[in-house]
């Protein structure tokens, strides 16, 4: 049975784990999370489906179902697992997207590796993509894409089905065209994108610098903007855009950018932050600390998340600051990516070894100043963890949104409110007011901004707290759920009453 709404993302909807039973397709434990929040569409239409990709030795007998379907607490829906070889997986995955999609994405053109992709690879699996959501489609479908992995599939998916309506959404930043264009394919996946009837992004600026890198390749026209809410603006962030582009026009073909960010499951963190198990656990959490003040960060590892220059700044405060040793201390969960990646495998290192020269230069018996963490905790400790914290530091170098910062406020209790020092340059500084905004390229700034929350009076900690849980609950999950599906509506009216014309003007992607 064809779906109405078909999801592609690189991820499986679920964890398959293998029992002596068999396999188990076991949800998520957390709502939290892309792979949670896109699943939630699915029970909201007449008929979803999920494309994603399993590794298979041979994909001409991959050994598994293709397509099997599942029925969770969202709803029964079809999932297509395309087999891709372990090599399509390293090619398409760890080298070309995170070799060099990912450090121009962030804006670190120093770790852009243009020599080892496969470029025909990367093609092959976006076009496998491309045929399994056309498989699953209705011919009037909403086809939603996500993420800079699958560039290529709206072209692809164009010629498929010309009267889907293709929608792409981007988690991570979006470069300005001096970084963007970095890329000998550039035009390639600027085409593929261009046939899409809407782009997405989380904050006006990504949509912005889209807007700037599709005029700079091929003359669009920009024939709709607004001025920024004041909800999406943040007094004087670094990432602020006073205008949002709403259209482009493109050989007479209408493409809508959007600009909506995700949110977190906020009423449910909040319920979560309040039950037995949780309050139990922060009680132990701040009897083990006593009188210390508790630093949290919490992160994946990864370059663009400021990992290091966040322990540098806890090493300079104890420098600086003897009458802090045995008073605080930070707790980095920096939760490990894969080794076998070896710029990710770096960074590790360097925590590791950085945590462990902090320890040794300051530490005694009675008190270590870092304790890291390089494993994922479980949701429901991670809450009381982020109930407990005197201060949050959330201070990425580049973040296409960083939902942490959310899940924290929605956790946090005013009767005993933390302070959140927030990075510029997370694309969610431009949603939370009440942070305190931090540069983490300076040392100054990083270190005032740990002695302004160390030294914060419970008034003005509890007024900022209260501020950063309204933002948070204003851009929850639930917000970006109707306005996404009100979007949609809106595409697919459009494109089944206007007169479809443009395919034959425009380019091939």
């Amino acid at each position: 049975m064809k779906s109405d709404l078909v999801i592609v993302y690189h991820r499986q909807p679920y964890e398959e784990v293998v029992t002596d039973a068999g396999v188990e397709y076991r949800e998520h434990s957390s709502p939290n999370g892309i792979v949670p929040t896109l699943k939630g569409f699915l029970g909201k239409a007449k008929r979803g489906a999920w494309v994603a990709w399993k590794e298979a030795e041979d994909t001409s007998a991959p050994g598994f179902d293709p397509v099997i379907e599942i029925t969770d607490s969202y709803g029964t829906y079809d999932v297509s697992r395309l087999p891709l070889t372990a090599e399509q997986v390293r090619s398409f995955y760890h080298v070309t997207s995170k070799v060099a999609f990912w450090p121009i994405l962030h804006g670190f053109k120093e770790r852009y590796n243009y020599d080892p992709v496969d470029w025909p690879a990367f093609r092959s699996v976006n076009w496998a993509f491309a045929e399994a959501a056309a498989e699953q489609a209705t011919d009037d479908a909403v086809i939603w894409i996500h993420d800079y992995n699958l560039w290529l599939v709206p072209g692809y998916l164009r010629q498929l089905k010309p009267n889907a309506t293709i929608c792409f959404f981007h988690h991570t930043p979006f470069p300005g065209p001096d970084m963007f264009n970095v890329l000998p394919w550039r035009g390639e996946i600027i085409d593929s994108l261009l046939a899409c009837d809407s782009v997405g992004f989380h904050i006006p600026r990504y949509a912005q610098n889209f807007a700037a890198v599709v005029r700079s390749l091929t003359g669009a026209q920009l024939v709709e903007e607004c001025a920024t809410p004041t909800t999406l603006a943040a007094a004087g962030g670094a990432l602020n855009d006073r205008r949002m582009p709403l259209t482009l026009e493109y050989f007479g073909n209408q493409i809508s950018i959007h600009t909506r960010p995700v949110g977190v499951n906020f009423d449910y963190i909040e319920r979560l932050s309040k039950t037995p198990e949780v309050r139990e656990r922060y009680a132990a959490i701040r009897q083990e600390i006593g009188d210390c003040k508790l630093i949290l960060s919490v992160s994946r590892t990864d370059y663009t998340k400021g990992n290091i220059e966040q322990l540098e700044a806890f090493a300079r405060l104890l420098e600086r600051r003897p009458d802090l040793h045995g008073k605080v201390r930070l707790m980095l969960v920096s939760v490990g990516a894969n080794r076998n990646m070896t710029a990710y495998a770096e960074i590790q290192e360097r925590i590791e070894a950085l945590t462990g020269r902090i320890n040794g230069s300051y530490g005694s018996l009675e008190w270590q100043p870092v304790a890291l963490i390089s494993q994922a905790i479980p949701l429901a400790q991670l809450v009381a963890y982020y109930a407990a914290a005197d201060i949050a530091s959330i201070t990425p170098l580049a973040d296409g949104l960083n939902l942490v910062a959310s899940e924290l406020c929605a956790a946090q209790d005013l009767t005993r409110p933390g302070v959140l020092i927030l990075s510029e340059f997370a694309g969610c500084a431009v949603l939370l007011d009440g942070a305190i905004p931090v540069n983490p390229f300076s040392n100054a700034s990083m270190d005032a901004a740990l002695d302004q929350a160390l030294t914060m009076d419970m008034e003005e900690a509890s007024s900022r707290m209260a501020a950063l849980r309204r933002c948070a609950k204003t851009w929850d999950i639930s917000a970006w759920t109707q306005a996404e599906l009100a979007h949609f509506k809106t595409l697919h009216e459009m494109r089944n009453t206007t007169p479809d014309t443009q395919d034959d003007a425009r380019p091939a992607a």
